[in-house]
C-alpha cells in the first residue's frame, strides 16, 4: 500500500501559477503509475494527468494541454503538477492518486488539496 499527502493548494488569481506536491510513502514508489484528478463544486471528479512508473511517458486532459505539466522524482518519492496560465474553471479540490502495476484502478487516493482561481 501506499499513502499519499497532496500540498501546495492555494488561492490565486487568473493567469497566475502553482505547484502541486503529493509525497508518497508505505511502498516502492517507482512501481505506481501516479496520477491527478480534480473536482470542482457540484460536479463529478475528471481527470487531469497522469505520468509512467519511469516518468517517460505523460498524459493529459484537453483543458489542461499547453498549461498544466505533470512530473515526478522517484528519488524524493514526490510527484508534482505545475498549473500555469490558470483560469477561474480550473477552481477545484485536487487529488494526488496511484494505479499499482497491473492493476487498471486507481486503488490509493490523498485527502485532496484545494486550488482556488480568481478572476
Amino acid at each position: 500500500q501506499v499513502q499519499l499527502v497532496e500540498s501546495g493548494g492555494g488561492l490565486v488569481q487568473a493567469g497566475g501559477s502553482l505547484r502541486l506536491s503529493c509525497a508518497a510513502s508505505g511502498d516502492t514508489f517507482s512501481s505506481y503509475t501516479m496520477g491527478w484528478f480534480r473536482q470542482a463544486p457540484g460536479k463529478g471528479r475528471e481527470f487531469v494527468a497522469s505520468i509512467s512508473r519511469s516518468g517517460s511517458n505523460t498524459d493529459r486532459a484537453g483543458s489542461v494541454k499547453g498549461r498544466f505539466t505533470i512530473s515526478r522524482d522517484n528519488a524524493k518519492n514526490t510527484v508534482y503538477l505545475q498549473m500555469n496560465s490558470l483560469k477561474p474553471e480550473d477552481t477545484a479540490v485536487y487529488y494526488c492518486t496511484a494505479r499499482p502495476l497491473g492493476s487498471s484502478a486507481w486503488d490509493y487516493w490523498g485527502q485532496g488539496t484545494q486550488v482556488t482561481v480568481g478572476s
